[in-house]
């Protein structure tokens, strides 16, 4: 189990931001322009765990070299049960440089784009204090 998987499911939100590079770039499934930085994909990482509920990986992939993986998972976003993954690569240290979220079906997409919008304001503040 990658150590990601095992901090996102203890809920030890510490333990993810720790495993994230400085220059950690994150692609959202709603937004057009990836976010870079730590703080600012931390504190969106922190947001989301306020919008997905009954959440939980049900399978994980690798690459070869370890460098890649593939997490995919089951959630909620209000009544809409969403289906998505994580895609994670490391950097030569074994942080997380790239985070990318994919998601489906467009309805739980659109849902979750609204739910996380509502907090953008929020998230910028708190990735601005971090």
């Amino acid at each position: 189990m990658h150590p990601f998987r095992k901090a996102v499911e203890a809920h030890d939100l510490g333990a993810v931001e720790a495993m994230l590079a400085e220059d950690v770039v994150f692609t959202s499934p709603v937004a057009f322009k990836p976010y870079p930085g730590r703080p600012l994909t931390a504190a969106i990482l922190r947001a989301v765990t306020e919008v997905f509920t009954d959440f939980r990986y049900v399978r994980e992939m690798a690459s070869e070299d370890g460098r890649d993986h593939a997490l995919v998972f089951v959630a909620k976003v209000g009544d809409r049960e969403i289906n998505g993954c994580d895609f994670l690569h490391m950097n030569e240290a074994g942080e997380i440089d790239d985070l990318m979220v994919m998601v489906r079906p467009l309805s739980a997409a659109q849902a979750l784009a609204a739910a996380m919008g509502a907090r953008f304001e929020q998230i910028s503040r708190e990735a601005s204090a971090g």
